[in-house]
């Protein structure tokens, strides 16, 4: 077939009379997707679209553009709309992935696309177009998954966006991502359509107005049992979320100030923070300890003060320390004079008595 070019010079816009054929029908076993770039953030993604019959005709409904990390894997059956202002041939519209991995355009031709992700695939197009187009410039948006998709989100070691092939449960997916972070909260939350059922646990809730429910799941419930309630069967669209853990915080007089992860525990108590820090130095004041929290939608901190002595003693309660708060054990400066002037005085205490028998 033959094209005519013509470079318009100064707008770099190319006008080209093409014909190429319709877009391949699908139907090769998809290959799960792999996500192993650097964690990025994403929103939560629109409803699934109805399945196209022809990708030239029917126009798909298109997903959020943020809905879609730039390094989910392409497959075949994988529909994508390409943006593209420059290039009126192939700009605002919906191309499918055939069987080969391969699809078809105008001004490219047949070119590869599964097994490369969503930025390989722009920058490969970019590329292709400079031969008519001066900056080209491209975006590509996956409105159309060759499978129904689950979205990891957070702490993994592989988050992103992984096909649902067959029935799969947390468990299982878990395990084919490569697990959490070290760093990783050990809650894990699971976000879940109204349009797939409620999650079927007891502690799940509804949100009506969000048309969601969410649960969160102990990582230790999932490792203790052999076949836990909480290895949940995914369903399609479910997003699987994980946070960095809680921390809280330990600073001023104890032998080793920094973060204490939470783990699964909802809260730490002072005495058993301040043994993981080490305990106390010899100058700390005890009975002045504060509790740093952050009030609720502020930037501000309230303070609590706590007397460890009566603490310790068994005379009034242990504080129970909430996730992000800091605890500060300022110094006692009577007692650091105290400590510095029997350091010098008891050099000279066996001068004193000398001078005095003499």
């Amino acid at each position: 077939m033959h094209f005519m070019k013509i470079l318009r010079h100064g707008s770099g816009v190319l006008l080209i009379p093409a014909i190429l054929a319709g877009l391949s029908a699908f139907g090769q076993q998809q290959q799960p997707a792999q996500s192993p770039g650097p964690q990025q953030p994403f929103a939560t993604p629109a409803p699934a679209p109805a399945p196209a019959g022809n990708a030239g005709t029917q126009a798909p409904r298109e997903l959020p553009a943020d809905s879609i990390r730039p390094n989910y894997v392409l497959g075949p059956n994988d529909q994508v709309l390409v943006r593209a202002p420059q290039a009126e041939e192939i700009n605002e519209k919906p191309f499918r992935i055939d069987a080969e991995g391969f699809i078809n355009m105008p001004l490219v031709g047949r070119i590869r696309a599964g097994g490369l992700t969503v930025q390989e695939l722009e920058a490969d197009l970019v590329k292709r177009l400079r031969e008519y187009i001066r900056e080209p410039q491209v975006i590509i948006i996956v409105v159309q998954f060759r499978s129904e998709p689950a979205f990891f989100v957070g702490a993994f070691q592989r988050p992103g966006i992984y096909p649902l092939q067959g029935r799969r449960t947390l468990v299982e997916m878990l395990a084919s991502i490569g697990g959490l972070q070290p760093n990783a909260s050990r809650r894990i939350k699971v976000t879940r359509r109204a349009e797939y059922g409620m999650i079927p646990l007891p502690n799940a809730i509804d949100d009506p107005e969000k048309k969601v429910s969410t649960v969160e799941i102990g990582l230790g419930s999932l490792r203790e049992n052999v076949n836990p309630a909480e290895d949940i069967v995914l369903e399609p669209y479910d997003v699987i979320s994980v946070a960095r853990a809680e921390l809280v915080y330990i600073n001023g007089e104890v032998a080793r100030v920094g973060g204490i992860e939470l783990g699964e525990r909802d809260s730490i108590s002072i005495a058993q923070a301040l043994t993981l820090s080490g305990g106390f130095t010899r100058d700390a004041n005890r009975s002045k300890v504060r509790i740093l929290r952050q009030v609720a939608d502020t930037t501000r901190r309230a303070e609590i003060e706590v007397d460890l002595k009566r603490v310790l003693q068994g005379s009034d309660e242990d504080i129970p320390l909430l996730p992000n708060d800091i605890l500060y054990v300022p110094r006692s400066y009577t007692r650091a004079v105290l400590i510095t002037i029997g350091q010098v005085a008891l050099p000279i205490i066996p001068l004193v008595i000398t001078l005095a028998v003499r």
